[in-house]
């Protein structure tokens, strides 16, 4: 049975240790594990191959599969994303605010570490790189508990960047894994609230409901994905069906592509022929209302429940509206609060729906395939936050760190 407390243990005592460390010190050590990935790369992909042979041969979906899987790209994708953290400016001991009280009191709000980080994440190991970079980078100790499915690409990917950190003297328990694969151990991870600062999972619904009704320790919630794009009337439909195939095929393991469609009637005819036309290669199934099924008659019919659906699958569910109004409803009952696009040439249906759509990032215009922390400039990302309070959208470094007040006087006492 793995020793969580030992763990706990062994990752607060190295939190000094990292919050003395400077910028160079720490991008040093980044750059080490970016080197460490890419001269280890034929060592993961061997350890991956074991994973995605046990997920293929247990039935797992395409979209989990797509998730699970690494090649030489995606490694050195990983390996880079340590190098853009490291040349990220160091955000700690940043001074966020600063004031002088009329007693003479000088205020500042200054940035600092969390501490201690707890991520529980499903079969992504590409998470094991991005979520070491940016809590190395902001001075937090990381213990990781991935999925079974993913269990020898992860062990493959911390063994490579604990070797490189002590190589490099820094302490190897900034980054930690769980490898027992016991759902008990999970649940006994979610109470560690004595050495963990904050928990963060990354995954389906099932889970992040789990560790969000499970938890002693403050959660950071990352959501599901069920993304969608409104085609109204005044779009461009050469436009709109070209984003929506990025949005819908890019990849359809992750929680930022498009799972849901809405059109406004008006538009129908222009743009659902092409459509069709260009997810047809795809083997895309739609599923649509009747709206949708008049003009594209060999249309899949819409259940209720497809409309809340996140398929990570080349499946899409098509709605039909009369107004911008009435999209924004539609999204904003089923969305999962994560990314949402309007396709439009009027800038005033568009700011409307920006304003007034409940999501953590919104678009116009583009795909929402972008939703991500690489492609926002923050070097890689620890997840997608969906919640309201602390941290929202893509999490990169700042998102990692709290503040603390510094209150500096010449002898100031309170009165009375």
């Amino acid at each position: 049975m793995t020793d969580l407390k030992a763990m706990g243990r062994a990752a607060a005592a190295v939190k000094p240790a990292l919050q003395r460390m400077t910028a160079e010190e720490k991008n040093r050590g980044l750059l080490a594990g970016a080197e460490a990935l890419l001269s280890h790369t034929a060592d993961i992909l061997q350890a991956n191959r074991r994973d995605m042979e046990a997920a293929e041969k247990n039935g797992m979906n395409p979209g989990l599969l797509d998730r699970l899987r690494l090649n030489e790209e995606r490694v050195m994708s990983m390996a880079e994303g340590l190098r853009q953290v490291a040349e990220l400016p160091d955000c700690l001991g940043e001074i966020i605010e600063e004031f002088r009280r009329p007693n003479g009191l000088q205020i500042q709000k200054v940035r600092v570490p969390l501490g201690v980080a707890g991520i529980i994440y499903e079969a992504r190991p590409n998470v094991t790189a991005d979520a070491f970079g940016l809590c190395f980078k902001t001075g937090n100790a990381v213990i990781l508990k991935g999925g079974s499915d993913a269990l020898h690409s992860n062990q493959a990917i911390v063994g490579v960047l604990r070797e490189a950190l002590g190589a490099r003297r820094i302490p190897e328990d900034a980054l930690q894994l769980i490898a027992d694969p016991d759902r008990s151990v999970t649940v006994e991870f979610m109470k560690l609230k004595e050495y963990v600062d904050v928990l963060i999972p990354r995954g389906s619904e099932r889970l992040i409901r789990s560790v969000v009704e499970n938890s002693t320790i403050p959660v950071i919630e990352t959501g599901t994905g069920n993304c969608h794009i409104y085609v109204d009337k005044e779009a461009d439909p050469d436009m709109a069906a070209r984003i929506v195939f990025n949005a819908k095929t890019q990849r359809i393991g992750v929680c930022n592509a498009c799972e849901s469609l809405v059109v406004h009637k008006d538009i129908r005819e222009a743009f659902l022929p092409k459509l069709a036309e260009v997810l047809a290669p795809k083997q895309v199934e739609l599923r649509g209302d009747e709206g949708i099924r008049e003009v594209l008659t060999g249309c899949t019919p819409a259940a209720q429940e497809d409309f809340g659906r996140e398929y990570l699958d080349y499946i899409l569910s098509l709605k039909t509206v009369d107004s911008v109004e009435a999209a924004i409803d539609h999204i904003n009952r089923y969305n999962t609060k994560h990314s949402d696009c309007i396709i439009t040439e009027n800038a005033g249906t568009a700011e409307q729906f920006l304003r007034e759509v409940d999501a953590a990032c919104v678009y116009w215009n583009a795909s929402t395939r972008f939703t991500d922390g690489f492609e926002f400039g923050f070097g890689a990302e620890i997840g997608i936050s969906t919640q309201k309070l602390h941290a929202r959208g893509p999490m990169g470094l700042k998102e990692l760190t709290s503040y603390k007040y510094v209150i500096c006087g010449n002898g100031q006492v309170r009165p009375g």
